[in-house]
């Protein structure tokens, strides 16, 4: 799948001081998890990992201004995340990121996710461009 990621040229990674301080993969098309809003023409952010030196350093805000920008480059109306489970810290903090949040949505078709989305909700995050 990563590998698939990156020769699609969906695969990002933002550096510091030569160091890698995070990645993450975006999509355009995430019908098993935003289910009839795919229809939408939005980019879809996944796999937020950030370097454990590079913790807390707000990085996401500089995840969501590259992916705002990146989004209206390529006339998309959405920047959209969404995240297992219904955790209110990260809920607050991609709010404060600049994201709306959506709400939970249970998921119904989860075969081709990976493993932590079988039987999951999930908490769906959107930014309107």
């Amino acid at each position: 799948m990563i590998a698939r990621e990156i020769s699609e040229n969906r695969q990002w990674k933002l550096i510091i001081d030569q160091k890698v301080a995070c990645i993450w993969a975006v999509t355009f098309k995430d019908p098993e998890i935003w289910q009839e809003k795919d229809r939408d023409n939005a980019l879809y952010i996944h796999r937020i990992a950030t370097n454990p030196e590079f913790r807390g350093n707000q990085l996401v805000q500089y995840i969501v201004s590259w992916a705002k920008g990146y989004a209206l480059d390529n006339h998309l109306d959405y920047v959209r995340m969404d995240t297992v489970g219904e955790n209110f810290g990260l809920i607050s903090y991609y709010q404060k990121c600049g994201f709306k949040f959506l709400g939970l949505s249970k998921l119904k078709d989860t075969k081709s996710l990976p493993k932590h989305y079988h039987n999951a909700t999930v908490s769906l995050f959107q930014i309107t461009l």
